[in-house]
């Protein structure tokens, strides 16, 4: 879990703390200096690092021939770089990664939202998170690519708390008594069954 001193220091307003915390959960690391390459899809192994020298070297070296990701929010390197040069410490730097790789989250969330409509409805924001994961994990969604693509503005207006599905999990719960009596049940039944077999003639024996 994230310190959520880090998250109020560091973090795009725009987003809610429990947002960001199911953001990076889902599609960041736990590791400030964590590199990831992908190359045809792909994943290249590369020496974990333990430094940011080490893993801004990496990240120079596989930029622009890979797909690199780096830091908490596995931010994507290279997005607005011409030159690997120009990469610089602040992509492993753990307030700066959360600042950048959140505030383009957040693009990425408004992208989303304004294919659906600007929906400001809570029940639609779970499948816009989602969306909007998979185009993080991606790049892309619905043929624009969300990281070069325009800003379109405007807050965030329908997050909601992971504790709204709580009512949901409660009544998954309730019910898996039920069930499981009901499997208990079928399986004495099972269980009976194979007392009836006759398993004498096994073997030969009469």
């Amino acid at each position: 879990m994230l310190d959520a001193a880090l998250i109020k220091e560091c973090a795009d307003p725009f987003l809610k703390p429990a947002t960001i915390e199911q953001f990076v959960t889902a599609a960041g690391a736990t590791d400030p200096l964590a590199v990831t390459v992908k190359s045809g899809g792909r994943l290249i192994l590369v020496p974990k690092t333990a430094s940011a020298e080490e893993a801004l070297a990496i990240v120079r070296q596989y930029a622009g021939h890979a797909v690199v990701r780096v830091g908490l929010t596995q931010f994507p390197a290279g997005v607005g770089v011409k030159e690997t040069a120009d990469l610089k410490s602040d992509l492993v730097d753990a307030c700066q990664n959360l600042r950048k790789g959140t505030a383009m989250f957040a693009k990425v969330l408004r992208i989303v939202a304004k294919w659906y409509g600007s929906s400001t409805s809570n029940e639609v924001f779970p499948q816009i998170f989602e969306d909007a994961l998979y185009a993080w994990k991606t790049g892309e969604f619905e043929g624009v690519s969300v990281f070069q693509a325009e800003d379109p503005g405007g807050a965030i207006t329908n997050q909601r708390e992971p504790q709204a599905d709580t009512s949901e999990t409660d009544t998954i719960d309730a019910e898996a008594p039920m069930q499981t009596g009901a499997e208990s049940l079928d399986e004495k039944k099972i269980g009976t069954a194979e007392m009836r077999v006759d398993l004498s003639r096994i073997g030969g024996q009469p």
